[in-house]
């Protein structure tokens, strides 16, 4: 560890969450999830460290993070708003959902709020089909989503 990662209570953290893994070497996604959620995201000294940790390639660690849509290099809001665009969504009028959340927030798909609260993406199926439209934000489910339930939902988490 670099003297600036000795000194932060986050890296203290994910290295004894991974100290305490009796078999490392299939331990790699749950580091990676272990480590977003410590961090936020996975910028790149965050990969370096939880490589050397597992004793696997910088490479192998960034083709993971980069394969699997839940994991971000980039920072997101304390809240991540998904809209699900799968078909079933889709057809249930989930762009409409997209569209409001992109004008109540003021952001595009991709983007932060400047107050860094939000962070609006999509996700092509949420496995939940009968749920149609659906929404999650952070690790919530909101199933038969409307437009309408837009500002409600956004309230929820302005407190």
């Amino acid at each position: 560890m670099c003297s600036n990662q000795q000194r932060d209570p986050q890296y203290a953290e994910l290295e004894e969450f991974i100290n305490e893994i009796p078999d490392k070497t299939s331990s790699l996604i749950a580091v990676l999830h272990k480590a977003q959620e410590i961090f936020g995201y996975l910028p790149e000294d965050v990969q370096r460290f939880v490589a050397k940790k597992l004793n696997q390639p910088v490479s192998e660690v960034n083709g993971v993070v980069t394969f699997y849509s839940y994991f971000t290099e980039t920072p997101t809001g304390k809240h991540v708003i998904n809209v699900c665009m799968g078909t079933a969504c889709f057809v249930k009028g989930s762009a409409d959902i997209l569209d409001e959340f992109e004008r109540k927030l003021g952001i595009k798909v991709g983007e932060t709020t400047p107050d860094g609260k939000y962070t609006l993406q999509v996700l092509r199926c949420v496995g939940a089909c009968g749920l149609a439209p659906v929404v999650t934000v952070n690790d919530r489910v909101y199933g038969h989503f409307t437009k309408q339930m837009v500002v409600k939902t956004l309230d929820e988490y302005n407190e």
